[in-house]
């Protein structure tokens, strides 16, 4: 349960931090900026998912542990590296829900 919603507060911050990046690059007339700036929407939407897995993790475990586990294998597709602490925190905590009973 708290992996879970520690992931997604650590994965909305990189999100934050995508969508920082992603304006200063535009800023500076970077090419394909938007395209961070759309990943650091889709990181907060998904660390947003991951604390709802962590939240229902009591009551419906095996739906929690899938929606960490997605929220935390798609963060990686949409952010990458900004997303290593978070991703990894989801994963861990989306197969310990899986794996309980």
């Amino acid at each position: 349960m708290i992996l879970g919603i520690i992931g997604g507060l650590i994965g909305i911050i990189a999100g934050i931090f995508a969508i920082s990046v992603g304006g200063i690059a535009g800023a500076f007339g970077m090419q394909d900026a938007s395209l961070v700036v759309g990943g650091g929407f889709g990181a907060i939407l998904l660390g947003i998912i991951g604390i709802v897995g962590g939240a229902i993790a009591n009551k419906n475990n095996k739906y929690a542990g899938y929606l960490m586990l997605i929220s935390g294998i798609f963060g990686f597709i949409a952010v990458s590296a900004f997303w290593i602490i978070s991703g990894l925190i989801l994963i861990i905590g989306g197969a310990l829900a899986l794996r309980e009973k």
